[in-house]
């Protein structure tokens, strides 16, 4: 599985270059705040709506969660994966750090 960097996820989204975001928490985690642009999709629930949310497989996708001790983010990578999608990469250090960095966030945390 490849990585991304705040860096580099931080200048795709000033360049328009966004990946499809995917927050791997609960809902409730979401609401409280997410990455501009970014999807809900819970790491257990991406088996069942991958399909729904993330139709095209080649299309670049950046998950993560809240912070670099959760593994929310490398279970639903490796769930992707194994669906077929070929472009996965994952922000291990999570809102945490993307919001220690000052970064804008949509939701209750700005």
């Amino acid at each position: 599985m490849k990585l991304i960097t705040r860096e580099e996820l931080r200048d795709k989204l000033i360049m328009g270059e966004a990946p499809t975001l995917v927050e791997a928490l609960a809902e409730k985690y979401w609401l409280d705040s997410h990455l501009p642009g970014a999807i809900q999709m819970d790491y257990s629930e991406v088996a069942q709506k991958a399909h729904e949310f993330l139709p095209e497989k080649n299309a670049e996708i950046v998950v993560y969660c809240a912070s670099a001790d959760c593994q929310n983010s490398s279970k639903a990578a490796r769930t992707l994966e194994d669906l077929g999608y070929t472009n996965v990469r994952e922000y291990c250090e999570g809102k945490q750090n993307w919001l220690e960095a000052g970064l804008p966030v949509v939701g209750g945390m700005n």
